[in-house]
């Protein structure tokens, strides 16, 4: 019997996310200057970056864990495929 439907699921489910959140990070911080130069009368820009680098910042925890996650779900998946492998050569 191969890998459950169920747990196939629950994989692109966590990887759904995963792209979510790499799609959102990336909208984000396209926005993002590099550099900018700023004079007195342009501080609601430096503000505007500084928001967006918050925001970005936020994400960080989020977008490990479900990398964190996704690469586990994998390797779970990959050795449970190698035994039932295994077992039929058995």
């Amino acid at each position: 019997m191969g890998v459950s439907p169920v747990i196939w699921i629950a994989w692109a489910a966590v990887a759904t996310i995963l792209a979510a959140l790499l799609i959102y990070r990336g909208t984000l911080l396209q926005n993002e200057d590099d550099q900018i130069y700023l004079d007195a009368n342009a501080e609601h820009q430096q503000h505007e970056q500084e928001l967006i680098l918050s925001r970005a910042k936020k994400l960080t925890p989020y977008v490990y864990a479900a990398s964190a996650a996704t690469v586990l779900m994998g390797l779970g998946i990959l050795i449970f495929i190698v035994m039932q492998a295994l077992k039929s050569f058995n």
